[in-house]
């Protein structure tokens, strides 16, 4: 059998979701199976073979993939014709009081943007599966609750809500917008638009 760690090279080129150890695991057969420790060992030396290289393994919420690294934005984005989608403020600031304030009623994102939200940007991040509705407020009208996903985590290249930046001291929503924004442009640049690898 080839090494642990050329399947896994495999199995991750060849998957176009974040794979988790338990999905890794899965494709072995019965008795063939390493242990997660196995596993994790191996994961850890593929992506030190690919330090310094154009290629890197990172675990992001819904397990491990192989990406471009952001350092190659500049160049890999021109192999597309279509432009790296730009969000406007108002999406961008709506999308930054979900994860930081969820969950959270459209209302309440309202109230601290000072304007009202239209129905477009919800569409919107929820069409990307960014945003989910998790439940309903138990006040009169019972408005939706929403709150990120793992598909947003995914996108904007991280494992958990701890890894957004701080809010210790109240923060400029602009800030918040020029990060994501960033982190956007970055992970449009990683695959191609037609393929969507980073959606969940």
């Amino acid at each position: 059998m080839p090494e642990l760690k050329i399947i896994l090279e495999a199995l991750l080129l060849a998957a176009d979701e974040p794979l988790t150890l338990d999905r890794l695991l899965a494709v072995f057969p019965e008795g063939e199976q390493p242990d997660q420790d196995a596993l994790r060992a191996a994961l850890l030396e593929l992506a030190a073979d690919y330090a310094g290289r154009g290629l890197e393994l990172v675990e992001v919420a819904s397990g491990f993939r192989l990406q471009v690294p952001k350092a190659f934005a500049p160049w890999v984005s021109r192999l597309w014709e279509e432009r790296a989608a730009h969000y406007s403020r108002a999406l961008l600031e709506t999308l930054a009081l979900v994860a930081y304030r969820q969950p959270i009623t459209r209302g309440e994102i309202e109230a601290v943007r000072g304007v009202s939200v239209s129905g477009s940007i919800m569409k919107t991040l929820q069409e990307r599966g960014w945003i989910k509705v998790i439940g309903h407020r138990e006040v009169p009208g019972r408005p939706a609750l929403y709150a990120t996903t793992r598909a947003f985590l995914d996108y904007f290249n991280l494992k958990s809500l701890s890894e957004l930046p701080s809010l210790t001291a109240p923060r400029d929503l602009e800030i918040i917008d020029a990060e994501l924004e960033n982190r956007s442009s970055a992970a449009s640049a990683r695959s191609p638009p037609q393929t969507e690898l980073f959606d969940g």
